[in-house]
């Protein structure tokens, strides 16, 4: 079964860390770059990171020195390590690929951050 499935989220004070992973099967997941997305309430979806098949990496401004995207070919499973979490990185996290043309989805994991 050709899928995508994020964990890792939850409920974390300012401040802390979280790691979300993203674990793919039915796909060559080694020949594909992987992008983190998240969309908060009200709020387009918006791109996070990227991580090339060779791993070459992108993130965007909102994140850049707090997250780090990262992959284990071996595991088929993508990461993104979130540190120093703020309230406004609170949204649904979701992990794609693009796939055979196609853009391809996880489920989503929540992640807030609260005190």
């Amino acid at each position: 079964q050709v899928q995508l499935v994020e964990s890792g989220g939850g409920l974390v004070q300012p401040g802390g860390s979280l790691r979300l992973s993203c674990a793919a099967s039915g796909i060559a997941f080694r020949i594909y770059a992987m992008d983190w997305y998240r969309q908060a309430p009200g709020k387009q979806r918006e791109l996070v990171a990227t991580i090339t098949s060779g791993g070459g990496t992108y993130y965007a401004e909102s994140v850049k020195g707090r997250f780090t995207i990262s992959r284990d070919n071996a595991k088929n499973t993508g990461y993104l390590q979130m540190n120093s979490l703020k309230p406004e990185d609170t949204a649904v996290y979701y992990c794609k690929v693009f796939w055979l043309g196609a853009d391809l989805w996880g489920q989503g994991t929540q992640v807030t951050v609260s005190s």
